[in-house]
């Protein structure tokens, strides 16, 4: 991944309805979620729901597929890898350290 690409995707992700949606459509799987059943589960209007996307998407953080007369949203995970892998690829100045446990660390950030 290149800066101009992280930037693009962690910019995109500097916004509270975008990151929402991203942490939702990675909760769901791989299967993805109508654009209709992500405005309802977070409360966003179609029409910012539809800039939202747009710019995840535009960000390689989202994929869309047409299904029926239906638009399913997904998040990309080889782009959401290429992101972490950017950020730690210099991790602890090469030297091997211990990776922290997810859940742990979860519970950190949040108090």
């Amino acid at each position: 991944m290149t800066s101009t690409a992280a930037i693009a995707a962690l910019a995109a992700l500097a916004q509270e309805s975008r990151l929402a949606v991203f942490r939702l459509l990675v909760q769901t799987g791989p299967g993805g979620m109508a654009a209709t059943k992500i405005a309802e589960a977070l409360a966003i209007a179609p029409s910012s729901l539809s800039f939202h996307l747009k710019e995840l998407a535009h960000a390689n953080l989202v994929a869309a597929s047409k299904a029926g007369r239906s638009i399913i949203y997904s998040a990309n995970y080889a782009g959401m890898n290429g992101l972490l892998a950017f950020l730690t690829e210099n991790c602890c100045a090469g030297v091997p350290c211990c990776v922290p446990d997810i859940t742990t660390l979860s519970k950190e950030t949040t108090t």
